[in-house]
């Protein structure tokens, strides 16, 4: 039990990364990573969120919506989600309003974040349990927060390089993503 756990968790990082090898979370992965400090905090919001999510909506999808409901699954998933992360966003604006500031709208668009959807969906669709499914759910929390750490160490590099006209901004964002979305898949061959 213990090595699939750890297996489960190391896939979310590194094979299964949402944000660099299924391409889920991209919106906050390019707009929040400007400073790691808020990069690594967008990435534990996001990993609480996950977490969460899954603690609720597999019960509630296993209990409730299977089999005869089950068509309502994305729709009941995002208003869970949604609730979440309006109970999170008045949390984080209470206790840590400088945070609160620095997320600006993306904490907003967690709820919206494919990441924590396609998670709490992936757990149904891998037949997964439910403490697998919840350390599934952490494993992906903890590998988006992999991916905003590495990506916002590498835009704070771009900064202080020196960058073609043609090339800055947008263009060397989207290229610096894809190189780090390479280097992850070296990973896809491990596991099996």
């Amino acid at each position: 039990m213990v090595s699939t756990i750890v297996s489960i968790i190391l896939a979310g990082m590194f094979t299964d990364n949402m944000v660099l090898s299924k391409f889920l979370g991209i919106c906050p992965f390019l707009g929040v990573s400007k400073k790691v400090g808020t990069a690594v905090s967008m990435g534990a919001a996001v990993t609480l969120v996950m977490v969460l999510a899954t603690a609720v909506t597999w019960p509630v999808c296993t209990y409730l919506l299977m089999p005869n409901f089950e068509y309502l699954q994305t729709v009941v998933f995002i208003l869970i989600i949604a609730a979440l992360v309006q109970l999170l966003e008045i949390i984080v604006k209470k206790f840590f309003k400088a945070l609160y500031n620095a997320f600006g709208i993306y904490l907003s668009l967690i709820t919206t974040n494919c990441a924590v959807l396609g998670i709490t969906i992936l757990n149904f669709t891998d037949g997964l349990n439910y403490v697998e499914s919840l350390f599934n759910a952490l494993g992906a929390g903890l590998g988006f927060t992999l991916a905003m750490f590495i990506f916002s160490g590498v835009r704070v590099r771009l900064e202080s390089s020196k960058i073609p006209k043609s090339l800055q901004g947008l263009p060397i964002t989207l290229i610096a993503a894809a190189l780090v979305s390479l280097s992850f898949m070296g990973f896809a061959g491990i596991g099996g």
